[in-house]
């Protein structure tokens, strides 16, 4: 039984291999992990459809793979460690004769081993293509299984040593001060992608300040029966999200996107929260988040943010979304300029809450917590008008955010 890399989901065509959870000669129960790939939005394990034992591996840690490649093969069976028992009637030197012939196959598969080192097809193929004699390489495997990187690394040192025979030993210059470190499968995709964001999109940034005062002070208004209520804080990005979507509603282009020539205008609001990982930056997806009240809200953002951290968010929350929401307040930026989420047209940037002097009329001045807030879009089917007025009625309703519970 072969298996392969299923099918993901329409955007996910490959993948990298990260982790082997199951070595060759070990049993597999069906429905088990054998083997986590890092694709472009996620990790995922993929199971084997069959008990059995794993034959063999067909590809190495850090290949990358596509969608219907083999993986590894299964033979089915029942696992014989586990059935098996001892026959009772049998006479002792019966069990004693079994042992010395299994002591004696033991014996012979350990000289077997030590004539022909295991490793694995992708090894041997490119050992025999750079005349590489596999009992000289050192496996990495605790199992001694020698895989392609070993032969490659083995490869590589080997050269360099023939290059350089007697050369002495490179100054601290020259040895210190570099670390090259291959980017993830994730980072690539971002980095590609925030290029292909900028290259393909009229892009322009327009600024506005929030006084956040109202909002800090209806939060500590109703923070405690909030989370006895909904057993969460109250938050932020409730607030942003409502006012968000209000404003969405009276400037509905910006909730679209270009395909061709046309605008596809969006009636849902399913809206995309920016969450840091340590593998970079995720953008899962609260969905229909103009039917949420604060509380669900507040709870489904906690549930995303959280299976991001862990490496456990799901395909489905990272598909699609009509607009994001980023906020770099929460690492200290004071003002940005947010990069789309393509082929989203606006993204809008939360920053750090400063306490500033406001000028409340000619007269008087207050310290007042303020936040800059930046609003990016497609300027392709956005005029600055538009951008203008959807960030001004952001900062209208949060400024006066009864209007935001009022509709919730």
């Amino acid at each position: 039984m072969e298996i392969k890399v299923p099918e993901l989901s329409e955007t996910i065509t490959e993948g990298t291999i990260i982790k082997w959870l199951k070595q060759p000669g070990e049993f597999v129960d069906k429905g088990e992990y054998v083997v986590e790939l890092e694709t472009d939005k996620v990790n995922v394990e993929i199971t084997s459809e069959v008990s059995g034992v794993l034959e063999e591996h067909s590809k190495e840690e850090g290949d990358t793979v596509q969608v219907g490649e083999t993986l590894a093969i299964v033979k089915e069976g029942k696992n014989e460690d586990q059935n098996s028992t001892d026959d009772e009637t049998s006479s002792t030197e019966d069990r004693e004769h079994t042992k010395d012939n299994k002591d004696s196959k033991h014996k012979e598969g350990e000289k077997d081993k030590r004539k022909d080192p295991i490793a694995s097809p992708a090894a041997r193929k490119l050992a025999r293509e750079k005349g590489i004699n596999l009992e000289e390489v050192t496996a990495k495997d605790p199992l001694g299984r020698l895989r392609k990187s070993d032969i490659e690394l083995y490869n590589k040192n080997t050269s360099q040593a023939e290059k350089q025979p007697l050369q002495e030993k490179p100054s601290k210059e020259e040895n210190e001060g570099i670390e090259r470190i291959p980017m993830s499968r994730r980072r690539q995709t971002i980095a590609k992608r925030l290029v292909e964001a900028q290259q393909s999109a009229a892009m322009l940034t327009t600024f506005n300040e929030v006084d956040m005062t109202a909002v800090m002070e209806m939060r500590s208004r109703h923070k405690e029966e909030f989370q006895e209520e909904y057993g969460i804080k109250l938050g932020f990005m409730s607030f942003f999200t409502k006012a968000v979507i209000a404003a969405l509603k009276k400037f509905p282009l910006l909730n679209a996107e270009i395909e061709g020539t046309d605008i596809v205008k969006k009636n849902f609001y399913d809206i995309g929260v920016a969450v840091s990982t340590d593998e970079g930056l995720v953008v899962p997806v609260v969905r229909n988040a103009d039917q949420r009240d604060f509380g669900q809200l507040e709870s489904e953002i906690a549930r995303l943010a959280e299976a991001a951290r862990n490496q456990s968010l799901k395909i489905q929350d990272l598909q699609g979304g009509t607009f994001t929401i980023t906020n770099g307040g929460i690492f200290g930026s004071l003002l940005s300029t947010p990069i789309l989420n393509t082929p989203q047209v606006g993204i809008l940037g939360m920053h750090k809450i400063q306490w500033r002097p406001v000028a409340i009329d000619k007269e008087q001045m207050e310290n007042r917590p303020m936040m800059y807030i930046a609003l990016s879009y497609d300027h392709r089917i956005i005029d600055g008008k538009e951008a203008v007025s959807f960030l001004v009625k952001v900062k209208e309703l949060l400024e006066n955010p009864e209007k935001l519970m009022l509709q919730s």
